[in-house]
């Protein structure tokens, strides 16, 4: 029994084609399955050449020829084995540059989906119950902020007592403005920050 989807959802972009015309088209459970697979997987890696071997569909393999026939996924075969893309622009570029001799696949490592902190559990977890309003604030900020930033803000937050998205938000649009420690001490950054939220920003951020 699936128990149902949480409000700290990570979300994975589908091409409104894929719901106008694809799905209607396929008939086959395992061509289904391996297309969203793909989408999905595709839509968290990161690179500008994002292809799947067919071992990383792992059981969606058996659908996979279907989705290469239908067109929905791009097949490209050489001596270095089958890569596979989505057939989307960048899928279709990608295709092309290997044709060209441009790019090599043979040379990249397979990696499962990058997983990114989720900003809608850190914030459940730091500072309170989600609201309509506050969950269109994160997804603009994830929009807006490397994914990678968001643990160390709420950290900051945290050690500094001062526990609202205002507050976070801030320490986001200060790195952003004005550059990032990348510095892995959380402790130094938060010291770092100090600088900025107990002089003449500190009645703005503790609002």
């Amino acid at each position: 029994m699936f128990n149902g989807f949480t409000s700290s959802e990570t979300f994975t972009s589908v091409p409104d084609t894929f719901f106008r015309e694809l799905l209607s088209q396929i008939d086959d459970a395992d061509e289904l399955r391996a297309t969203l697979h793909a989408i999905w997987q595709i839509e968290h890696m990161e690179g500008h050449v994002r292809f799947l071997r067919r071992a990383d569909f792992g059981a969606f393999a058996s659908g996979v020829d279907k989705a290469v026939a239908r067109g929905s996924l791009l097949e490209v075969r050489n001596e270095a084995g089958e890569f596979y893309f989505l057939n989307s622009p960048r899928g279709r570029a990608s295709v092309e540059a290997i044709q060209s001799g441009k790019f090599d696949p043979s040379q990249v490592t397979s990696a499962p989906p990058v997983e990114h902190s989720n900003v809608f559990t850190l914030y459940e977890q730091n500072i309170g119950a989600l609201t309509p309003l506050i969950a269109d604030m994160l997804r603009e900020a994830e929009k807006e902020y490397p994914s990678a930033w968001f643990e160390e803000a709420f950290a900051i937050a945290v050690a500094k007592n001062v526990r609202n998205w205002k507050y976070v938000e801030a320490v986001l649009k200060r790195w952003k403005e004005k550059g990032k420690d990348e510095r892995k001490d959380k402790q130094n950054a938060v010291k770092d920050f100090e600088r900025y939220t107990d002089g003449e920003f500190s009645d703005y951020f503790r609002e």
